[in-house]
């Protein structure tokens, strides 16, 4: 069995769930100023802008608290295999963290682009 020193994923693991404290506050900011567009505007084209990305918020708060959920169950899960191994755990469970990782960036990347297309819709009706 192939085992890899711990420190070599402690830094992808605490700026992941940096990265999604981040998003999640940033969910809440976005609607706040959804709202505002929404009681501003009541046009139908405005309307149905505004469901769709209320849809969206809440499939990326939804991904959010996955993403956080299995990265504190991996880190526990690899904090007994340290403790029982002096300081190594698998290369399984690692490459694990390192599939969720890629699993953060890619959702950091759609909810960028979710943010740019928001504050176009929000400067065009604010």
């Amino acid at each position: 069995m192939k085992y890899i020193n711990i420190k070599h994923i402690a830094g992808l693991h605490s700026d992941a769930l940096r990265g999604l404290d981040f998003y999640e506050q940033e969910v809440g900011i976005l609607r706040e100023r959804l709202g505002e567009i929404a009681a501003r505007n009541s046009a139908l084209e405005v309307q149905q802008q505004v469901e769709h990305f209320q849809n969206q918020f809440i499939i990326h708060s939804a991904v959010i608290n996955t993403l956080r959920h299995s990265f504190l169950e991996n880190s526990k899960k690899i904090e007994t295999e340290v403790i029982e191994l002096a300081g190594f755990a698998d290369a399984i469970d690692i490459e694990e963290n390192e599939d969720l990782y890629q699993d953060y960036l890619t959702e950091e990347k759609i909810f960028n682009d979710l943010r740019h297309d928001f504050n176009r819709f929000a400067a065009e009706w604010m």
